[in-house]
């Protein structure tokens, strides 16, 4: 699906979006090292090579078997960013088989330019024929992703204090 970004695609994702898509992750960790306060929760350490190939495994057979919906921002043949909503139950056929939870990740020098904005709105177009419901987790202090996802329908539902330690540091979600 283009978007107002020319060069910008979002687009489902394919096998061949591995490599972008771990370069990515992977630059979290760096982020979080130079004391970031990305909004992901992450490994204690950067998890190794074939980990990432069994996350990638089984994230594309849940999309591929219809229990998600993964897809990725393209821009110019590089992937900057992904989103997925999965199902929150093992099978559809679940009593919260209708519920989906939404991760999303923007590479760090892409955000702020609507990369986002273009993942969530085909992500919840999808979702509408998949989930009666889809919900998300958000740091605290991530108050620009909060920002987005108040302008998508969103709302607070709750409160988790200390939900995450990072080191020493705790975040709310």
């Amino acid at each position: 699906m283009p978007t107002g970004d020319a060069g910008l695609v979002v687009r489902p994702v394919r096998p061949s979006d591995f490599d972008d898509l771990r370069a990515t992750y992977y630059r979290l960790y760096d982020e979080r090292d130079a004391g970031e306060p990305i909004g992901i929760t992450l490994f204690a350490s950067r998890p190794s090579l074939e980990d990432e190939v069994a996350w990638y495994d089984r994230a594309y057979a849940r999309f591929t078997a219809g229990d998600s919906i993964f897809l990725v921002a393209d821009r110019n043949g590089r992937v900057v960013g992904n989103c997925v909503i999965d199902r929150a139950a093992p099978v559809a056929a679940s009593e919260s088989g209708h519920v989906g939870e939404l991760g999303i990740l923007v590479r760090e020098e892409f955000r702020g330019q609507g990369v986002g904005s273009a993942l969530l709105h085909r992500a919840l177009e999808e979702a509408r024929s998949k989930f009666e419901v889809v919900y998300l987790t958000v740091f605290s202090v991530n108050t620009r992703a909060q920002r987005l996802y108040e302008r998508f329908g969103f709302t607070v539902c709750g409160h988790l204090p200390r939900a995450v330690k990072r080191g020493d540091r705790y975040f709310d979600e």
